[in-house]
């Protein structure tokens, strides 16, 4: 069975997760979720399941503020799946801008067939 994640429900966060650990690895948890905006349970609970798939690695290390601070570091396992999930993500977010580019074409067809103009009025 693979270990990839799926894109749902938590893809972006998963891929907004494996972004800022790859630029960040030194953050915590609180300081990641903080940074991306989602609860610091979550945030646990999305590293835990990344450190069980062996896509990223704990290290403790000493940090003055914080004696048990950790370094998350992707592992190449982690890589190759942040570049997985990646992709997923593209893919999704292009084919919702080719619908969104579909569909505004359409309307302003249909707005030039009603005769309004820029600003909302009818043609006289």
């Amino acid at each position: 069975m693979s270990q990839t994640f799926s894109t749902k429900p938590d893809g972006d966060e998963i891929l907004r997760l494996l972004r800022e650990i790859k630029k960040s690895p030194e953050l915590t948890q609180r300081e990641l979720s903080h940074k991306l905006g989602i609860s610091l349970g979550k945030v646990n609970f999305l590293l835990n399941a990344l450190i069980r798939k062996g896509f990223v690695k704990a290290h403790n290390f000493k940090n003055s503020h914080n004696k048990k601070a950790y370094l998350y570091k992707l592992t190449p396992h982690g890589l190759e799946e942040k570049a997985k999930v990646t992709y997923r993500f593209f893919k999704r977010k292009l084919e919702e801008y080719e619908r969104l580019e579909s569909e505004i074409r359409e309307l302003r067809e249909e707005i030039q067939d009603l005769g309004i103009t820029a600003e909302g009025e009818e043609k006289k």
